[in-house]
């Protein structure tokens, strides 16, 4: 990962004992993702009609694109097109949940991690291979400016400079902020990061949206969980 300065839009930067379901969660033991190489059209089915264009590197760290892939198939050309979770808003709303991109100029491989936000608990659980593997007292969104949930991914792993706010670390994941367009100069983008320069009390709702976490359990998770790990938030 790089060290890069970071505005997120939940913050300057845009987090005990876990509830039996949270703790009972299934998850698949692999996630199938796809690291891009080039920028690539984005198609409402394959070889359909254009709906964006996916960049080949993110905008923070300038690291490669990872996207969760979702299916695979085959056109009758004998092309192969992936269906994939893709990071942004469409049309400047909602994040778009996928749209299927060649798999030329990809590179695939799978991740064995996964990462649970559980809003309702303020936990945050890490499962590898499909076992539960820590679990994390959490700051999540407050009534005004919720945590939105969904299936997402880690964008991007940013290690932040010392004394910035939300360091040590961030994940930039794909989930957007609903109740702010932007903030600070950011485009909404939700992020599990740490609690430099914000503090907070652990298992609390206070924040702008984004999920804050002690900084040595941010600091294991983004050596760990690192662009394409699928995140569930409910």
């Amino acid at each position: 990962m790089k060290r890069a300065h970071l505005t997120l839009a939940c913050l300057v930067i845009l987090d005990a004992l876990a509830v039996p379901a949270a703790a009972s969660a299934r998850v698949a033991p692999q996630q199938l993702v796809a690291v891009i190489f080039k920028d690539h059209p984005v198609s409402a089915s394959p070889g359909g009609r254009r709906v964006a264009t996916l960049r080949d590197r993110r905008p923070i760290t300038e690291e490669r694109t990872v996207l969760p892939v979702l299916t695979r198939r085959v056109d009758h050309n004998g092309q192969l097109w992936l269906r994939v979770r893709l990071p942004g808003r469409t049309n400047g709303s909602s994040p778009p949940p996928a749209g299927w991109i060649r798999a030329s100029d990809t590179r695939l491989h799978d991740t064995p991690w996964h990462i649970v936000v559980d809003l309702k608990a303020r936990r945050v659980f890490v499962y590898k291979a499909g076992r539960l593997l820590q679990r994390f007292p959490a700051i999540v969104g407050k009534p005004s400016t919720p945590t939105p949930p969904g299936q997402y991914f880690v964008e991007e792993d940013v290690a932040l400079s010392h004394g910035q706010s939300g360091g040590p670390f961030a994940l930039a994941t794909s989930d957007r902020s609903k109740a702010l367009r932007e903030f600070d100069g950011g485009p909404g983008e939700v992020a599990i990061h740490g609690l430099e320069q914000l503090g907070g009390r652990l298992g609390t709702a206070e924040s702008h949206g984004c999920i804050r976490l002690a900084n040595s359990k941010i600091t294991w998770l983004a050596a760990r969980a690192g662009a394409g790990t699928p995140i569930t938030i409910r």
